[in-house]
């Protein structure tokens, strides 16, 4: 039979850190009472955000993971894979064998759209996304979508995204001995990010005040001021689907561009993403190329502030894929996108190259901007 004339078959791998799957499998199977939703446990993490039946704990090698994989889905007769991180090695390795067998990879992140909405995608997301890139394309999938409902119905609070993240890594560390082969996509060890984002946090509300002051400069300054917001190291978005091959190339390049071609008076503020682990000093590595490209007092670091109002007052804003660049359109502010980012659509973002952005940026086209967020919505 084909996909859609069998029972569906979902298969659950690595999700959000939250009960989120399981509640998902769960309306899944009441609103199709012949579906079945399994799950797949890598580590001891994935195991406590998961408390229904169906569930199979592997414990196997990384490299004996495509075999098993592959096996798992022909003999369970998988229709459809969901996982978020399409491209953990895991997940790879399980999206190839899926398509193989001709099951359905379905990818989901934390939404484009922030803060409260999820993103689900056929094969995967960011650079591998289905979705059209021309501006012709989007306005006629803009045309037969509703109006989005932009108002924000869920909250999730720091303290309950806190709590969830410590018990998955924790579990999965401490109970490491139940899934002793298990290798995680993530560079830094749990405990180590933890250490550093609790250090930062400490500082959180100085550092918040000294990062609005210069908002505060940015808004009064009468030259051009631009913005490069951070995103965290180990997000997929960077490593994968952008060409660079850490943050610190981006900081160096970025400030290496502006010092060579931006105005004498403008100034570029860096921002660093309120989540990073503090692992690595970028402001160390912002100042060291600041100073070897002679622009020293004209590139500002800052670790906090209303990063709304820092765009408000910019002449443009550079990403590499990062959410903000939705955030940056939505405001009107000129933006270029260094990496595959879903957004970098002729008319919305700049397409001179960053050398000659710092020159002449453009503003988006609010109509397209706004066919653009009604599509994705």
């Amino acid at each position: 039979m084909a996909m859609s004339e069998r029972p569906r078959t979902y298969l659950f791998l690595q999700g959000p850190i939250s009960p989120y799957f399981q509640r998902l499998a769960e309306r899944l199977t009441t609103a199709d009472p012949t579906a079945r939703a399994l799950r797949i446990n890598l580590c001891f993490g994935d195991r406590l955000f998961w408390r229904r039946p169906g569930a199979v704990d592997y414990r196997g090698k990384p490299e004996d993971w495509p075999r098993f994989i592959d096996d798992f889905i022909a003999a369970e007769g998988v229709t459809d894979v969901l996982l978020l991180g399409e491209q953990r090695d895991y997940h790879r390795a399980a999206a190839e064998a899926a398509r193989r067998h001709g099951a359905q990879v379905i990818a989901t992140d934390f939404g484009y759209l922030r803060p409260d909405w999820i993103t689900f995608e056929l094969d995967g997301l960011t650079g591998a996304s289905r979705f059209p890139r021309g501006a012709d394309d989007i306005r006629a999938l803009a045309a037969l979508s509703p109006e989005p409902d932009l108002a924000i119905r869920y909250r999730d609070p720091f303290w309950r995204q806190t709590w969830m993240d410590v018990a998955y890594h924790l579990g999965a560390s401490l109970a490491w001995p139940l899934y002793p082969r298990y290798r995680s996509h993530q560079p830094d060890h749990a405990i180590a990010t933890y250490i550093g984002t609790g250090l930062r946090l400490l500082l959180q509300k100085r550092r918040a005040r000294k990062a609005e002051a210069e908002i505060d400069a940015a808004e009064a300054h009468t030259g051009q001021t631009f913005v490069l917001p951070l995103q965290i190291e180990r997000d997929f978005s960077l490593r994968a689907y952008s060409p660079f091959p850490d943050l610190a190339t981006v900081i160096r390049d970025v400030v290496g561009s502006f010092a060579r071609h931006a105005a004498a008076d403008a100034r570029l503020v860096i921002k660093v993403h309120p989540l990073d682990p503090g692992l690595k000093s970028w402001k160390r590595v912002a100042m060291e190329a600041a100073r070897a490209g002679g622009v020293e007092g004209r590139v500002v670091y800052i670790d906090g502030g209303d990063l709304a109002r820092l765009i408000r007052a910019s002449a443009g804003v550079v990403v590499v894929n990062s959410t903000v660049g939705m955030l940056s359109l939505q405001l009107g502010a000129p933006t270029i996108a260094l990496g595959r980012a879903i957004y970098d659509v002729p008319g919305m973002t700049a397409s001179t190259g960053l050398d000659a952005f710092w020159q002449a940026p453009t503003a988006p086209d609010a109509e397209l901007v706004a066919d653009f967020v009604k599509a994705v919505a």
